[in-house]
């Protein structure tokens, strides 16, 4: 067989074939592709309805520490007076604290005259009770606590003439007594107050009279006759 000939001249085009299907399968889905930008927040919408209560509530935990004391707060209002409260008990009623009484007897006490200004002795001790009245010479007494005393004194004297308590040094004006005549015995009796402890008093023929006293020994009849100050301690 020989080689074959040269290619002939091209025909004619051929009438054109039917349409094909028009839609062709559906393609595999693509790789998903990058995010987009955020999108504007949607309005709030509206709330919706409360949810059912929760469950029981828990146990209380422990105390915790006592914090540090703040500052003290001012001074609140003075509030209204309470009602008064009950009476109480009557205390047991008061008594005689201490008494001491002291004595001369003439003869042989107060030999000499008083000489007006110079007080009278009374050197010896009766009975005695307390530790606050107590002598501190012849004719001077110590009261030693502040208080109130009742001093009552009686002297027989010869003459005419005057006594008087002194206290501290300083007469008592409202404890002078006093005869004009007769041989009647002169009697004082007062109440003194001390200001201060360890006060003197004593029983003194008053500065300024011109009659020195004698007391009378063995006045109407043949015994010793008595004079005699006692203290006593109320309060």
């Amino acid at each position: 067989m020989g080689p074959p000939g040269p290619a002939g001249v091209a025909g004619l085009p051929g009438a054109t074939g039917p349409a094909g299907v028009a839609t062709g399968i559906t393609g595999p889905a693509g790789p998903t592709g990058v995010a987009g930008p955020a999108g504007v927040t949607g309005a709030t919408g509206v709330t919706g309805a409360a949810g059912p209560a929760g469950g029981p509530t828990g146990a209380t935990g422990p105390t915790g520490a006592t914090g540090v004391a703040g500052p003290a707060g001012a001074t609140g209002a003075t509030g209204a007076i309470g009602p008064a409260g009950a009476t109480g008990a009557t205390g047991t009623a008061g008594g005689i604290l201490n008494f001491a009484d002291f004595f001369a007897l003439m003869p042989p006490d107060n030999a000499a005259t008083v000489a007006p200004g110079t007080d009278v002795s009374f050197p010896q001790d009766g009975p005695t009770s307390g530790s606050s009245i107590t002598r501190t010479s012849p004719s001077s007494f110590n009261l030693a606590a502040i208080g109130t005393y009742q001093i009552l004194f009686q002297c027989s004297v010869t003459e005419a003439g005057q006594l008087i308590l002194t206290l501290n040094g300083a007469d008592l004006a409202y404890t002078v007594v006093g005869r004009a005549t007769g041989t009647s015995q002169m009697l004082g009796m007062a109440l003194v107050q001390t200001t201060v402890i360890n006060s003197i008093l004593t029983v003194r023929n008053p500065a300024g009279n011109s009659t020195a006293l004698t007391m009378t020994p063995v006045a109407g009849g043949t015994r010793s006759v008595s004079a005699h100050l006692v203290i006593t301690q109320f309060a």
